[in-house]
């Protein structure tokens, strides 16, 4: 089954693009990148667009990081957890 295709205006941008992600989720992030991008340039200060698309870029970076860092932590204390209780062979 091919993938859908997406066009989409992300911060005056045409987007075209295909991915697996439902449509839910491809609006989700479009609007996270707006909502970012607007946290980054209140009152339209004078740095470029791609500068600002280069912080929203390392902002979700560094969130996707601390994501994982946290999962990771978390299937740890799980394993910790299992091996506790699980019967002795």
């Amino acid at each position: 089954m091919p993938m859908p295709s997406y066009s989409k205006v992300i911060l005056g941008l045409e987007l075209s693009f295909k991915t697996d992600a439902e449509p839910d989720r491809v609006e989700t992030a479009k609007a996270l990148v707006e909502e970012r991008y607007r946290l980054l340039n209140p009152g339209g200060k004078n740095l470029s667009k791609e500068k600002l698309l280069t912080f929203v870029a390392l902002g979700l970076a560094d969130d996707l990081l601390m994501a994982n860092q946290k999962l990771s932590e978390m299937e740890s204390k799980l394993d910790r957890i299992l091996k506790r209780i699980k019967p002795p062979e």
